[in-house]
This record gives structure tokens, C-alpha cells and sequence, in this order.
């Protein structure tokens, strides 16, 4: 099953979207130009095999829903999102705020 539901964030209009799997959960919230997502964002896989894609992304562990990833610090963030000034530990409000349009 997938959840997918807008988010307004001061005037800002984001998509929350849950994806329900055997065991697991996977949780995203995403901006126009990046995305902050649950602990199975391999943030690593996408700063070496695809920094060429240039993907502005924050990792947050563990969140069990929505509201969660907005709240929580991130815990890992992209070399694209670090040149927009998104920084571990920032909330993932913050964040999407720093990468919407």
C-alpha cells in the first residue's frame, strides 16, 4: 500500500508519501528540487556511484511516520545538500524549506 499526501510548510507545498513493504516502511518527503527520506536512504551510494546525478537528500533514522521525518535531525545529508547550506542535525523541516524553490 502507498500513502501519498501533500504538506504545506509556511506557504510551501511538499509530498509526503509512505510506502508500506513486508517488515519494513519506507517514509519521504519530497521538495521540487530534493528529498529527505527514512533510514534506508543510502546517502553514500548517492555522494560516490551517483554524484554525478547532483541529488539534494537527507537521511533521518528512525521515524515511524510523517510527522517524524519532519521533527527529526538528519543524520546524513548529500554533498548537493550540504552546498545549499542543509547540515546533519538540522530537522527535516528545516531542510525541505532550504531546498524548495
Amino acid at each position: 500500500m502507498i500513502d501519498y499526501r501533500p504538506l504545506t510548510i509556511e506557504e510551501s507545498t511538499f509530498v509526503g508519501i509512505t510506502i508500506y513493504l513486508p517488515k519494513t516502511t519506507l517514509i519521504m518527503i519530497t521538495s521540487t528540487n530534493g528529498y529527505i527520506m527514512c533510514g534506508a536512504l543510502d546517502v553514500h551510494q548517492l555522494n560516490t556511484k551517483l554524484n554525478h546525478r547532483k541529488i539534494i537528500a537527507g537521511r533521518a533514522v528512525g521515524v515511524t511516520s510523517i510527522d517524524d521525518l519532519l521533527e527529526a535531525p538528519l543524520e546524513a545529508v548529500t554533498t548537493e545538500a550540504e552546498n545549499l547550506g542543509i547540515t546533519k542535525g538540522m530537522t527535516g523541516r528545516e531542510a525541505l524549506l532550504k531546498m524548495h524553490d
